[in-house]
């Protein structure tokens, strides 16, 4: 395999640069840039030099061999002035160099993948970790990153495995004219094995807690979304304007409440006729908008916004407008009034959608793996036959093992490693 090499560390001009080199060359790579290896583990300070013996940079240098590395391959890290110039020339250098090459994005992760380093699910929460804005999206992903759905994969491949053991016993002691029946406890065993998988197919998604709990603004022209949609974001992303169906689209914005990921979306006032054509096509997405929400706030008329809409009061700086009976919160986004409350009691709610603070969420891969070892096992649990039984045994251990990366599609893999950066 060959020796690759990445600047590892962020854009320069930085104090630091760090250049990860990984493969059998590595060392050989060491030697070359700066005259000798230094002793293993051990930060040590180097003068680098380039094949004419012209000087690069004074470094901190680390030999760090194999298998006892991130990659399991041998390792390299440069430590340098983070300057544009000097990384470019130590980068030049190592190109110059026999059986080295660039790194593509993720491969530095994918060979610890492959060198049994680290699981598929544990990469998978490395990706979701470098993507992560929020905190609640970070600690997600190091529970990840630390184990938790790995070991809990492992538990459950060990449970199909004493329930394999159990039939193939059954099986044994059999003959050819009398299949011998499974023990008593084989049943209650099996089928609170699908109960527990049950309550891990409800959980909160991961695709979630990545795309923000999605919360549409709805109702008709000038009913303050808008307005309201620039308190919530403490920001002017959408124009303001008192002429009806100045909002023609969707428009979104990410941010970040009390730690909790949100997607907050203006939507053009919904109203049934409008000569203008953008216009209505701005209301026919509007609609389809408050049908992908989480939730729903309706600035419109009482009583006529989407199944499960919060009620808005949203003027109430206004003698004159009509008050709302029943509001979930009467609010102003011209004073402020009501905005730090609603901002509150989005959280709440969020937070009850969301996966909890440090808890595993599955993404919609691990998600469909882990169904089809629920509805295996759930099979099994209407059959007789212990040869039937065994089968689903099998494939409900062949989801687990896809799920964790012992077995995988190089297809898979490549969108999967293709997430992260070149350095990573």
């Amino acid at each position: 395999m060959e020796t690759i090499y990445a600047l590892s560390s962020g854009s320069p001009p930085a104090g630091i640069a760090v250049i990860r080199v990984s493969g059998a060359g590595a060392g050989q790579a060491l030697v070359q840039l700066a005259g000798a290896l230094p002793d293993k583990r051990r930060a040590s300070f180097r003068t680098l030099r380039d094949a004419k013996g012209l000087p690069l940079d004074e470094a901190l240098v680390l030999w760090l061999p194999g298998p006892h590395t991130v990659t399991g391959e041998d390792i390299a890290e440069l430590h340098l002035h983070g300057g544009r110039a000097v990384i470019a020339g130590v980068e030049t250098a190592l190109s110059a160099m026999d059986g080295l090459r660039p790194a593509q994005p993720g491969e530095f992760t994918r060979r610890a993948f492959a060198n049994g380093k680290i699981d598929l699910a544990e990469a998978e929460g490395l990706a979701d970790l470098l993507a992560a804005e929020t905190e609640l999206q970070r600690r997600s992903a190091m529970a990840m990153v630390g184990g938790a759905l790995s070991g809990q994969v492992e538990e459950w491949r060990g449970t199909v495995l004493k329930l394999s053991a159990l039939v193939e016993a059954a099986l044994d002691f059999s003959d050819e004219d009398d299949v011998s029946e499974l023990p008593e406890q084989f049943g209650a065993q099996l089928g609170g094995f699908v109960t527990e998988l049950s309550d891990w197919l409800e959980r909160p998604r991961a695709e979630k807690l990545r795309e923000g709990f999605r919360v549409v603004l709805a109702g008709p022209p000038n009913a303050g979304k808008s307005t309201l949609f620039n308190a919530l974001l403490d920001d002017d992303a959408a124009i303001i304007s008192p002429t009806a169906g100045t909002t023609r689209d969707v428009i979104e914005r990410p941010v970040s409440l009390s730690g909790i990921p949100f997607l907050f979306v203006d939507t053009a006032g919904l109203r049934l006729k409008s000569d203008d054509t953008i216009e209505m096509i701005g209301i026919e997405r509007a609609r389809r908008q408050t049908e992908l929400a989480d939730l729903t706030l309706w600035l419109g008329p009482e009583g006529e916004g989407p199944d499960g809409a919060w009620e808005i009061d949203a003027k109430a700086d206004i003698d004159t407008s009509v008050r709302k009976e029943a509001p979930k919160l009467r609010i102003s986004a011209e004073t402020g009034e009501g905005i730090a409350d609603l901002r509150r009691k989005l959280v709440e709610h969020a937070k009850m959608a969301l996966p909890a603070p440090g808890s595993v969420a599955l993404n919609q891969r691990q998600a469909d793996l882990i169904a089809e070892a629920h509805d295996a096992l759930d099979d099994a649990t209407r059959l007789n036959d212990p040869l039937l039984i065994g089968e689903q045994l099998r494939l409900a251990r062949r989801s687990f093992d896809r799920l964790i990366g012992q077995t995988s599609t190089e297809d898979m893999l490549d969108a999967l490693f293709g997430r992260f950066c070149i350095g990573k």
